[in-house]
């Protein structure tokens, strides 16, 4: 079987739901504490055995790409004035992955994004990483799917318990318990009404797909909103072949959501060695003058 090397970064979005601060910067710039949300989803990778990256772009997100690029510039002005440590972190983001961008022409959704990679692919199993999802966990979340993958040999979703208020925002698992944490997907629905979900599992933004998935998204339809769902196309995949879903270990953020964007704040600087002591103080006293 082969290794997953290869992962899709899908980062084409136009990030309506953190507008106004989307609309002159990528969403995936934006910084949680002192690094872009790519960039915490390529070091995902990086910890995760994967060697390519292939970005899904359009026009507007060249500041994505130039963020793994080296800027000959800053780098001799930090050079100038010793500032070695910083110099050492901007040259080491260069140097973490092959990165390579497609342009997704149209925003058609996330199954014709993934298509859009076909032909970098081959033959290979490939991972997919929605960068709105930040997931702060000790072992790398795509790793933990690459490992479910190595086992079962078949497609595998991370998915979490979502609320039942807020499950019609996510696509959901019918599920059949194989051990803790791990479940045969007997089918998949996108985005149901609460009374129509057939569990709580709704798929986060972490993916382990086959090449075969490429056959069905390009003879499926267009589904909910206009656009190719991934998530019609695994329920396609698992009426033919086992599709695993896995509750992974860590805690999820939706950073593309401007309150989620704000607890990924808070939870990645409570973590920063220099930064954790005086900003868990100032959290103190901004709770307590409420």
């Amino acid at each position: 079987m082969k290794k997953v090397k290869k992962a899709v970064i899908p980062v084409a979005g136009l990030g309506t739901r953190i507008l106004p601060a989307s609309k002159s910067v990528p969403k995936e710039m934006l910084p949680v504490v002192d690094k872009p949300l790519i960039q915490y989803i390529v070091e995902e990778c990086l910890a995760s055995g994967i060697e390519d990256i292939i970005l899904i772009t359009r026009q507007g997100k060249e500041a994505i790409e130039n963020h793994f690029d080296t800027d000959f510039e800053l780098e001799t002005v930090l050079e100038q004035k010793g500032k070695r440590e910083i110099l050492a972190i901007v040259k080491d983001i260069v140097q973490m992955m092959n990165i390579i961008s497609v342009r997704q022409k149209h925003p058609l959704g996330l199954g014709h994004a993934i298509l859009c990679a076909k032909p970098l692919i081959f033959d290979e199993p490939f991972a997919v990483l929605l960068p709105d999802d930040l997931v702060d966990s000790e072992e790398p979340c795509i790793g933990q799917l690459i490992e479910v993958f190595e086992e079962t040999g078949a497609p595998v979703v991370a998915v979490e318990r979502v609320p039942k208020e807020e499950i019609f925002r996510y696509g959901v698992v019918n599920p059949e318990p194989i051990r803790e944490n791990l479940y045969r997907a007997r089918s998949f629905i996108e985005k149901p009404a609460i009374d129509e979900a057939p569990s709580d599992l709704g798929i986060i933004g972490r993916y382990i797909l086959t090449p075969e998935i490429f056959n069905i998204l390009e003879r499926i339809p267009f589904g909910r909103g206009g656009e190719l769902q991934l998530t019609d196309a695994l329920n396609r995949f698992a009426k033919m072949n086992s599709v695993y879903a896995y509750t992974f270990k860590g805690k999820r953020y939706d950073a593309g959501d401007k309150l989620g964007y704000l607890k990924a704040n808070v939870a990645y600087g409570l973590k920063d060695p220099k930064l954790k002591k005086k900003f868990k103080a100032f959290l103190k006293e901004i709770v307590g003058k409420e």
